[in-house]
Order: structure tokens, then sequence, then C-alpha cells
């Protein structure tokens, strides 16, 4: 093993002017410091002062790695306004809206309704009105009619009982004036209108013999035939009222009729104004 004198013996020799260097590195540095000051408190013009300095060790040495400041950071990027953004619009809800738009529709529907009920409350109120009235001129009218019966019944068994004394009047006047009915005759004539029952027979007597008619019938068929005469028994018409099925013997009375010209008149002296002749083929 190499003792301690050998490693004096081979190692490097001492520096006798250590605290010499020493001393002028101190010295160095108070006068850099002296100018940088005396340049920064009076703006002067810079005087740079260089100084070199050898320092070396006996044992040698590495030197450190180079400090080496890192780069400034970025300038911070000026601040943004906060980005305001609006506020999408609610979505709307469905089911709400269907819900209002329904009772819209109720609504705008009862109050039809009552509209509707109003005005045909309104034409029942006139209608109601309308028929009172009319009822009311009914019923007027019916009192009215009443009253106008009663009057007429009352003039009625008026003229009925002035009536009553007029035939009663009547009757005596002609009891006074020598009418020709019998006591239990109820006519208001002098005389009878009728014709007698004879008369008859003296008429188709006055016809019979005027009648021409040849053909052979069966049976004994009638004809019924209207005349009618002015006071003095002068026919002034003739008319087929009923016929006897046979039209020539139709024919046959009615021209015997025209050849008769004047009926006969009756026991009284008088003819009647219209009568009916009933004139048989075999009679």
């Amino acid at each position: 093993m190499p003792s301690t004198a050998d490693r004096i013996e081979f190692g490097p020799p001492r520096d006798a002017g250590s605290l010499r260097a020493f001393g002028f590195a101190l010295l160095a540095h108070a006068l850099l410091i002296g100018a940088l000051t005396w340049g920064v408190s009076w703006k002067r013009a810079d005087q740079s002062v260089a100084f070199e300095a050898e320092i070396w060790s006996a044992v040698p040495q590495a030197a450190a790695p180079r400090l080496v400041e890192p780069p400034p950071p970025p300038p911070p990027e000026p601040a943004k306004a906060p980005e305001v953004k609006a506020a999408p619009p609610p979505a709307p809800n469905v089911d709400i809206a269907l819900e209002q738009e329904k009772k819209r529709k109720l609504l705008q529907q009862q109050k039809e309704r009552e509209e509707l009920q109003a005005k045909k409350d309104k034409e029942q109120k006139v209608k109601e009105d309308q028929a009172k009235k009319l009822a009311a001129q009914q019923e007027a009218k019916k009192l009215e009619d009443q009253k106008l019966a009663k009057q007429r019944e009352q003039d009625k068994q008026a003229q009925a009982s002035t009536a009553k004394q007029r035939d009663e009047a009547l009757k005596r006047m002609m009891g006074l004036a020598g009418a020709s009915g019998a006591a239990e005759s109820t006519g208001t004539a002098q005389q009878s209108s009728g014709p007698s029952s004879g008369y008859g027979a003296k008429v188709r007597a006055a016809v019979k013999p005027n009648i021409v008619f040849t053909e052979d019938v069966s049976g004994n068929p009638i004809a019924e035939v209207e005349v009618r005469t002015n006071p003095n028994g002068t026919i002034i018409s003739q008319r087929l009222v009923k016929s006897s099925g046979n039209a020539a013997w139709d024919d046959a009375v009615i021209k015997a009729i025209i050849r008769t010209a004047t009926m006969p008149r009756d026991v009284d002296g008088r003819v009647p104004s219209a009568m009916v002749l009933s004139m048989r083929v075999k009679d």
C-alpha cells in the first residue's frame, strides 16, 4: 500500500500566491460594484473596466455546467370577455298546449250554447206572448159570438112570436072574409091551391087524343112530363122528367102535349101553374 509520503510526493506543488490572488479578486469585485452603482445613480457614460484573474486549484476539477436562464414566460393573453349565449327557449309543452286549446274550445262551445239557449228562450217567450194574445182574441171573439147567438135567438123568438100573432090575426081575418076551407083546415089561403082528385083524369083525357103512336111495345111503359101553364091554362113549357125507356113513346107524349096547347080548368075554375103528367102506352 502506498504511504502518505508517497501521495505528497506525487501531488501538485503548493501555490504561495493564493492570498494575493484572493485579494485581487475582492478588489476587482469592489471596483465592479462601484462602477455599476455609479453608472445607475448618475447616468454617466459607462466606463467598462475589464479585469482578468486566473484562478486555478492545486487539484484539477471539472467546471460546472453554465447556468442557463430559462426563457421568459410568454405574456399572458388578454382576458376575453365571457361569451354569453342566450339560453334556448324552453321547448313547448305539447300536453299543456293541447289542454289549454281544449279548455278554450270548451269555453267557446259553452258560450255558444248559452247564446243559443238565450235565443231560444227569447223566441219561446215571443211565441208564448203571441199565443196568449191569440187566446185572448179568440176568447173575446167567442164571447162576442155567444152574445150575437143569444141576440139572434132572442130575435128569432121575437120573430116567431110576431109570426104567430100575425097568423092568428090572418086566420081571424080570413074567417071573417068567408074562406072556403073546412073547420079543421090549417092553411091561410082563402081557397086550397092543389088540384082536385079528378083533375088528373081530366087532363089525360085532354092529351090522349093528341098522341100519335103505332108501334107495338111489350109491357106498359110510362113517361113522366112536367107541364107549366099560365093562369088561363095555356101551356108555356113541357119537359121530360122520367123516360119510359122507349124514345118513340116519350116523343109521342111530348108532341101530344104541344098539340093540346091548353089545359082544362079544375072544378074551382083554376089551372095549376105546374103539374107532372104520367102517360102510359096502354091506358
